[in-house]
């Protein structure tokens, strides 16, 4: 089941050709967190969350899937109704729906050079993120197992957007309603792509590059994601399966 798991959300990132991987060097960042309400199977959603991966910027992610009770409420409240991708940002006191208007609004705002002056996804890249998640079988869609008002402090998770593991623990977030600061680990040199073991092997004196990328590795000596930070119980951990397992248990009906 695992591996069928690992296959259907690679499978997923293909049919975006990978968008969500690569982060720019350089970007402005928000003196105070972004908050994006969403769901991790919105097509529309995940458009978005490709912009913040490769702006290099970190997100305060309200997971709002179909049927849950837990921030779609506050979400509507804020924008007058329960549409998503949802952008609030209090650094400017804009509220934005519509995937292109929020990702050109990140790229005006936050963005600097080519990644500021990039158009916004056209209707090939629509199609593509339907087809990722019909490939996941609409998992991170619809509320599943959340378990009373949730935990008191946000969770922590190292990730970006086309990683196949991330978003399966991504998927288990969104269906628990469980709200999470996002830190995305964009890949910003050449060295960091594929996976981790081909720069130890090839590029073991590349330095590293990109904020979170730097903070991981004076946190734990490693570059590898998903990371699960959970103040709330003390816990840190890798690997997709043990982070889902975690979750459920921790915070499932």
């Amino acid at each position: 089941m695992q591996i069928v798991n690992a296959l259907t959300s690679t499978l997923a990132s293909t049919a975006r050709g990978w968008r969500g991987t690569q982060a720019a060097r350089k970007s402005r960042q928000p003196e105070k967190m972004l908050k994006l309400y969403e769901y991790e199977g919105c097509p529309f959603c995940r458009l978005v969350r490709e912009t913040l991966t490769e702006l290099d910027l970190d997100a305060v992610i309200h997971p709002c899937p179909r049927g849950g009770t837990r921030w779609r409420p506050e979400a509507e409240r804020i924008g007058g109704r329960q549409q998503f991708p949802l952008l609030v940002d209090d650094n400017t006191g804009r509220t934005l729906y519509e995937s292109s208007e929020i990702i050109a609004y990140l790229r005006e705002n936050y963005g600097e050079g080519r990644n500021r002056n990039a158009g916004s996804p056209g209707a090939l890249a629509q199609v593509g993120a339907n087809a990722a998640t019909a490939l996941r079988g609409f998992a991170g869609l619809s509320a599943r197992g959340a378990n009373g008002s949730g935990p008191s402090e946000l969770l922590e998770l190292y990730s970006f957007e086309s990683s196949p593991f991330s978003r399966i623990a991504r998927e288990a977030l969104c269906e628990l309603e469980l709200a999470y600061v996002l830190r995305n680990m964009g890949k910003a040199v050449k060295a960091d792509m594929g996976p981790p073991w081909v720069r130890a092997k090839f590029f073991p004196d590349t330095p590293v590059q990109g904020r979170n990328r730097k903070r991981m590795i004076e946190l734990t000596g490693r570059m590898q994601v998903p990371y699960l930070i959970d103040p709330n119980t003390g816990t840190a951990m890798y690997e997709s399966a043990d982070i889902v397992r975690y979750l459920r248990q921790t915070y499932g009906g």
